[in-house]
């Protein structure tokens, strides 16, 4: 099996920029995970589906028409449209962390995550809200990534403004907290850190300081390649 490294954490803590980087850099296969809550929520809204009727959302997760596939670990493809920024405004980050407090969906997206994972030929970074406690309780590294509440709202902003989206930082701040909110409560999966997960808020770091120190604990808890590969996998 392939060593995995699970990246945990908010929105805006840098799970997802750090995540891709990581994986670069050792090597992996990168899973955003988040991406395909998105594409849940995405997918439901245009086939007119309210984003908490659990019976509707099953069966268009059955169906032919949800069918989600990535293209060079960067380009999300929802039944053959590329829909990578359309699943990153606002109000699909909101369908998302309705969706994804649904059972049916967890359950029904729980095998296709740990697919993703185990397929990856040399190894995979998989980043979400429950990598680390759910889809792969015994991944061989954890991360839980956090930042403060303002630093994540600010990152937020310059993420979509460089979208072309223009949004206040008060408007991202609330939107965020709801869904921080949403996403700590929930009865399945709440957002919250493995017991053996290393925490690393990333407030007053960079990109490059962030990745460095996360490679560093992941080299050294992976072991040289030739050794990869030995650990115990959730079924």
């Amino acid at each position: 099996m392939p060593p995995i490294v699970a990246i945990d954490g908010p929105a805006g803590a840098g799970k997802s920029t750090v995540a891709r980087e990581l994986a670069r850099r050792l090597g992996f296969t990168i899973v955003d995970t988040g991406a395909i809550y998105r594409a849940v929520a995405l997918a439901a809204q245009r086939a007119g589906v309210a984003w908490d009727d659990d019976e509707a959302l099953g069966t268009l997760l059955d169906g032919s028409q949800f069918q989600l596939s990535f293209a060079d670990d960067t380009r999300v493809l929802l039944g053959g449209d590329d829909v990578t920024d359309a699943i990153r405004t606002p109000e699909i980050s909101r369908g998302a962390s309705i969706v994804s407090a649904r059972p049916v969906v967890r359950k029904k997206l729980l095998g296709l995550q740990r697919e993703l994972g185990r397929r990856a030929p040399r190894g995979a970074v998989l980043e979400g809200r429950d990598i680390g406690t759910v889809v792969f309780p015994d991944a061989d590294v954890k991360f839980f990534l956090t930042a403060s509440d303002e630093a994540r709202a600010a990152r937020r902003q310059s993420e979509l403004k460089d979208k072309g989206v223009a949004i206040d930082v008060s408007e991202v701040l609330a939107d965020q907290r709801r869904r921080d909110k949403d996403d700590s409560e929930r009865a399945i999966a709440p957002l919250k850190p493995a017991s053996d997960a290393i925490v690393v808020d990333t407030t007053a770091m960079d990109l490059g300081q962030v990745v460095d120190e996360c490679l560093r604990i992941a080299r050294s808890r992976l072991g040289p390649p030739a050794g990869r590969g030995k650990s115990r996998r959730s079924e």
